[in-house]
């Protein structure tokens, strides 16, 4: 997916995801620099981060956080039965976007595949620059004593050192 950055750091505790501000317009174009696609839902007590389209993005922070209110705040099970409507439903089937979600227990990336995938490290990413904050944030946890708040933020950094569809502007939210 080109036009951000996301990336889910989970050490000692804390839970930290960082994206880039950045929304392009097909090949060429920056339309904003400081978009935020980094957000807190359900009281304030899960951090979802997502990439691809604005609209359909949004759609899917809207459904997660209905699904987690039906659940208790239950994450898991949110998450589940999300990418259960999702791959089921025609119209949610044709959103084009990923998200990341977590809270102070759980971490998932979730597709339109109907994939809701628990990373094995605490670490995870999507979109354009992905695999660069990917590879920055499995080498910063490694061999750093940055928390997961700074390895997230640094990780998003050096994506966009990279990755013409990934900014400096770097919104964090942290749990």
């Amino acid at each position: 997916m080109n036009g951000t950055t996301i990336v889910a750091v989970r050490k000692n505790n804390k839970t930290a995801i960082a994206g880039d501000g950045q929304i392009t317009f097909g090949q060429q174009t920056i339309m904003k620099a400081s978009a935020k696609k980094v957000r807190k839902i359900y009281k304030d007590s899960v951090i979802i981060g997502f990439a691809g389209s604005v609209a359909d993005s949004v759609t899917l922070a809207e459904i997660l956080e209905e699904k987690l209110e039906q659940h208790s705040g239950n994450l898991k099970r949110a998450a589940i039965e999300l990418a259960k409507d999702w791959r089921r439903d025609r119209t949610l089937g044709k959103l084009e976007a990923l998200l990341i979600a977590a809270d102070k227990d759980n971490m998932f990336l979730l597709s339109g595949n109907g994939e809701v995938i628990e990373p094995e490290e605490g670490i995870t990413a999507i979109g354009s620059g992905g695999n660069f904050a990917l590879a920055s944030a499995k080498a910063l946890i490694k061999h750093t004593d940055l928390d997961a708040e700074e390895i997230a933020r640094e990780s998003i950094l050096i994506a966009s050192s990279i990755c013409v569809y990934t900014n400096s502007n770097v919104i964090c939210e942290v749990i």
